[in-house]
């Protein structure tokens, strides 16, 4: 499945998470699927992307292994179903903008947490999202300058 797909499948997961723990897990979620495109630019993407992917692989990755008991129980990752990235720019401007998304509700779910350890995974995760943000930031500008037209001939003096 292309990653634009599964970026919108997980952006009305967020939207329908409603209990701090089905947050928790949507944001599970959205780093999953960072981790997912990052290794699949680094492994099919320019060479130029080798640095920021990898860096977003494994940002995505931070939280492998704390998989929430919501999405234990729902059996399934999303990202585990990628199979293309079709457009990259739209693929980076929705993962980048999904990770705003679940960053802002990870700290409506952290100011209201009454347990301290809650609070605390609420803040590794918020940590972690933000990392993946940066990536995707550096992964954008370099499609940016990727794109530019090059005019090798142009600045030559006759």
């Amino acid at each position: 499945m292309d990653a634009a797909r599964l970026i919108e499948d997980t952006r009305h997961g967020l939207a329908r998470a409603r209990a701090p723990q089905e947050i928790v897990a949507e944001a599970w979620q959205a780093q999953a699927l960072a981790e997912a495109v990052g290794t699949h630019l680094l492994l099919y993407g320019p060479q130029e992307f080798e640095t920021e992917a990898r860096g977003l692989s494994e940002a995505g990755g931070r939280l492998r292994g704390s998989l929430p008991e919501t999405a234990r129980r729902a059996g399934r990752v999303r990202a585990a179903r990628l199979s293309d990235v079709q457009d990259q720019r739209r693929v980076l401007i929705g993962l980048g903008a999904l990770l705003g998304e679940v960053g802002i509700a990870l700290v409506g779910v952290a100011c209201s947490a009454e347990v301290e350890t809650f609070y605390w995974q609420c803040m590794e995760v918020i940590d972690a999202v933000d990392e993946s943000g940066d990536r995707v930031g550096g992964l954008l500008r370099q499609l940016e300058e990727l794109e530019q037209p090059r005019s090798d001939s142009a600045a030559w003096p006759s």
